[in-house]
């Protein structure tokens, strides 16, 4: 998904979404350099959330067997 930042305001990023539509989000979530006019790609991590999965996986099955 690809957002444009439209402006800020305060401590919010006014972003038009791919449909047109304006949302808010934390500025916090955007890249330090992120500026008005940028455009940002939004996408999932599939192998970093597979590692986080399994990571977690490991941790409960070490528990059960406590």
């Amino acid at each position: 998904m690809k957002v444009i930042i439209d402006r800020f305001e305060e401590d919010k990023a006014i972003v038009e979404l791919e449909n047109g539509e304006m949302q808010h989000l934390s500025a916090k979530l955007l890249p330090a350099m992120a500026a008005e006019g940028d455009v940002l790609t939004i996408e999932i991590d599939e192998e970093e959330t597979e590692r986080r999965k399994n990571r977690l996986n490991e941790l409960l099955n070490g528990l059960e067997g406590e």
